[in-house]
């Protein structure tokens, strides 16, 4: 594997704790699935500060940032079974990767971190042989 990409992001977790009373902005900058899944959660704060952490890392690994078209709701953090969180894409983003590094196929590696004041995210893109 090679790497071609990594970003890091932290956030303050009472930015976004005012921030998601705005129904706009939640609307904007989450999925309908991470919509869904937080209302599962007690600590909202904590969970929507952390996928907002990981959509800014994701974009520093790919180096653009948000422009042509990107969306912060065309990408999505989902847990697996036993909490390992993982970056979904939409077909366009996943295309734009594909076709900015020259790539058939890649990973993307996520790791997210909270404490009480703030929320990190780290994300590596790696290419694969």
């Amino acid at each position: 594997m090679t790497i071609i990409g990594n970003g890091v992001d932290i956030v303050e977790n009472k930015r976004i704790k005012k921030s998601i009373l705005n129904k706009k902005f939640v609307s904007r900058i989450y999925s309908r699935s991470e919509i869904k899944d937080s209302m599962k959660i007690r600590n909202k704060e904590s969970f929507f500060a952390k996928r907002f952490a990981a959509k800014e890392a994701f974009v520093k690994a790919l180096g653009t940032g948000f422009r042509n078209g990107m969306n912060f709701n065309d990408i999505s953090v989902k847990n697996r079974k036993f909490g390992k969180p993982e970056l979904h894409l939409n077909n366009n983003i996943k295309k734009l990767i594909k076709s900015k590094f020259k790539l058939k196929k890649f990973n993307i590696f996520l790791s997210l971190s909270d404490e009480k004041k703030y929320s990190i995210a780290f994300v590596v893109i790696n290419k694969l042989l």
